[in-house]
């Protein structure tokens, strides 16, 4: 977790570098406290909001940590909130509205958004709820000189090619485990489902509607792809979230791997790694399964919003800070780090992966109120699955019961 607490005092101001100057900070005296997760793209959004604006503001706080899903909401709720911004994702935004915990951000926008395009405009009923800053998706990471050493012929593009890859690494005695993948009990086990469902033609729900259709022919398509893949995963995969497979990346202890596009800088630059892992690593799209042409991802956007229960000054010195990060300033800094929508972002080796995966038809993650419960569902009723202790039919009919209990909680269902 990264923390970040700054008492801000005049003598501050002569420690800025030039951009602190030319910024359009908003109203002075005010507390601006983000949170969001931690990685770097988002760690350096921050840090220019922080570099730029920190010197007016009577207290800057950025908190960036690995969980903020399961606690924003109720840092949120009270009023004042504790923070007056949480930097989301598509779920995570649908999550904060259907508490009504985030304010539409037209006027700000129109105040203070001269470095913001149209396209990174989220509406919702045609207000700007979020300003999204990056794309993101899950691909494929691929070993080349492993590869070679077991005789693979080219990268692979589907489930039943990297399980193909996969045994002849093993067989010729390289990785026993080589395949890493995000399946940590929770959230990340019902993304991995949500991948291969999308990939095998799935739609999470029936038409029009709030029921679950999940337990259905694609659902135990996608597990059977799922399943497929864990044969060849560190046992230890239901702890492994992307901190956990980009270390084993990292350390050279994979040879494939389902990440983020995020992490793609950081698995390319040269810290933490070593010559021959980063010169050898390539990205590309994520794989299809099934003999289907969609790639197993979701495409994602990050962006800001801005918490209701905050007094109004202090919602926009947040928002002009955050607003001022986001320019060509930061790209020409952190351009790696992240697949930008910033002007000024010039696609390099890190973005191929995302860029690819999208050219390949990805499905957006779904932007509808209830697909938390649904992600929610998932990550808890599948593990009894991927350990063995119950049938793929059951896994898929618990997934369904337990998310209309909590959609018929919700009032989503009757």
């Amino acid at each position: 977790m990264f923390l970040k607490k700054v008492a801000i005092a005049g003598a501050v101001s002569g420690l800025m570098g030039t951009a602190a100057f030319a910024a359009d900070c908003g109203p002075s005296g005010n507390s601006v406290r983000i949170l969001g997760s931690d990685f770097p793209a988002i760690q350096a959004v921050s840090g220019a909001a922080e570099a730029n604006c920190a010197s007016g503001a009577s207290e800057f706080t950025i908190n960036l940590r690995d969980n903020t899903r399961d606690m924003m909401n109720q840092a949120l709720t009270p009023n004042p909130a504790e923070y007056t911004s949480v930097i989301v994702a598509n779920s995570t935004l649908t999550q904060l509205m259907n508490d009504d915990l985030v304010r539409p951000l037209d006027d700000l926008v129109v105040k203070y958004g001269a470095n913001i395009k149209p396209s990174q405009l989220i509406k919702i009923d045609g207000k700007v709820m979020a300003v999204a800053f990056m794309a993101n998706s899950q691909h494929l990471y691929t070993r080349t000189d492993i590869l070679e050493q077991a005789g693979v012929d080219g990268i692979p593009t589907s489930v039943e090619e990297m399980v193909a890859a996969a045994e002849k690494i093993r067989a010729a005695g390289i990785m026993e485990y080589p395949i890493v993948m995000n399946m940590k009990v929770g959230w990340n086990v019902g993304e991995l489902f949500n991948l291969f469902y999308f990939a095998n033609g799935g739609e999470l729900f029936k038409p029009g509607t709030a029921e679950p259709n999940v337990n259905s022919p694609e659902g135990m398509a996608a597990l059977e792809s799922v399943k497929a893949l864990l044969e060849y995963t560190h046992p230890d995969h239901l702890s492994h979230a992307s901190n956990e497979t980009q270390g084993l990346w990292e350390a050279g202890k994979a040879a494939m791997a389902i990440m983020w596009g995020s992490r793609g800088g950081a698995v390319l630059d040269d810290e933490g790694s070593t010559a021959e892992v980063t010169s050898n690593t390539v990205l590309s799209a994520a794989p299809t399964a099934g003999g289907g042409s969609t790639p197993a991802a979701t495409l994602w956007w990050d962006g800001f919003t801005i918490a209701k229960n905050v007094p109004d000054a202090d919602a926009e010195a947040t928002f002009a800070a955050l607003a001022s990060a986001i320019n060509s300033d930061l790209m020409a800094e952190h351009n790696d780090k992240a697949i930008w929508l910033i002007d000024g972002f010039k696609p390099g080796p890190a973005a191929a992966g995302v860029a690819a995966t999208a050219a390949g038809g990805a499905k957006p993650y779904p932007m509808i109120p209830y697909v938390n419960l649904m992600h929610n569902a998932l990550g808890a009723e599948l593990v009894d699955y991927y350990k063995g202790d119950e049938s793929a039919e059951d896994a898929l009919a618990d997934v369904e019961a337990a998310y209309r209990t909590a959609a018929k909680e919700a009032g989503f269902l009757q």
